[in-house]
């Protein structure tokens, strides 16, 4: 604290350096606001915030959706799968889960398959989560959406299904691609004795699927496809085809690498968000834009 003490023989021209000393105060030391215990939080403007980020738009459907856009995009695939925090948080937790269930690799082995009416049920998870089946729909998509359906002249042939064939491509070539490098880098040996068996390519490639059109349908329109790659996961195990482990890394690659196709335009993430009550301090969990949460990924 700085203290000046002047005399004046001018009571007039005193009074005014006084009150000029006075105001330079209170403007620079402004006071702090009352705090009142029994006041409600206001919680209204934190919540209009949050309203007005979960309406944000999600980012526009790419401009060009054609072979030199797949090939360019999906090498930044590639660069990118590295480098987002997601890759590392999910594989983590895949690698973490794997190795927890790997002691009873062995015995799910040994009591999974051999049931009829397993057998009967999962039929159908080793051809629905094969990577021709996958790559069939996602090229389907993309040609109806691109080639048959009708766009203005000159227009970009780009819409939703061509958009949402053009992702699932990149997803299956990325991920694809890391599970076989795995593969050749484990060689796990199968439960009959066959090489190579982790991770499971079904899983990985029914996941990838999944986590892309949770994407583009939003949870509530996506969650078969999240039920569909369980199923297939599980088929893998019934069908002696994988261990517990395989399909369990296996799943979370496929979400890391379908994280990473969609999370560059306008993937929506969960959050916590601290809010004041009366008495302490509630912890919400919510969905916020990407644009929001542009750090957690």
């Amino acid at each position: 604290m700085v203290a000046a003490l002047g005399v004046s023989p001018q009571p007039a021209v005193a009074q005014q350096n006084v009150e000029a000393q006075q105001h330079l105060f209170r403007t620079l030391f402004l006071p702090a606001p009352l705090a009142v215990p029994d006041a409600a939080p206001a919680r209204a403007a934190l919540f209009n915030a949050t309203a007005t980020q979960a309406k944000t738009t999600p980012a526009p459907e790419p401009e060009h959706t054609g072979f030199a856009a797949l090939a360019r995009d999906t090498v930044s695939d590639f660069a990118a799968f590295p480098r987002r925090k997601s890759t590392w948080v999910i594989l983590g937790i895949g690698a973490g889960a794997a190795l927890l269930v790997h002691p009873a690799d062995d015995y799910v082995q040994e009591h999974a398959p051999g049931s009829k009416a397993a057998d009967n049920f999962f039929k159908l998870g080793k051809y629905l989560g094969s990577v021709y089946a996958q790559a069939g729909v996602a090229v389907g998509l993309y040609v109806a959406g691109r080639f048959i359906a009708p766009a203005a002249k000159d227009a970009p042939r780009t819409n939703k299904l061509s958009h949402l064939g053009f992702d699932l491509m990149r997803g299956l070539i990325v991920s694809q691609a890391f599970t076989q490098g795995i593969k050749y880098a484990v060689r796990r040996d199968r439960p009959t004795g066959e090489c190579c068996a982790f991770p499971s390519g079904h899983a990985s490639a029914a996941f990838t699927t999944a986590s892309i059109l949770e994407r583009h349908l939003g949870y509530r329109g996506a969650w078969p496809t999240l039920v569909g790659a369980s199923y297939v996961a599980l088929s893998r195990i019934t069908d002696n085809r994988h261990f517990l482990s395989d399909v369990v890394f296996g799943s979370a690659l496929g979400i890391a690498t379908g994280w990473t196709v969609v999370g560059r335009h306008g993937r929506e993430n969960f959050a916590f968000l601290p809010v004041p009550v009366r008495g302490g301090v509630a912890l919400t969990f919510m969905r916020v834009p990407r644009t929001a949460a542009e750090g957690a990924h």
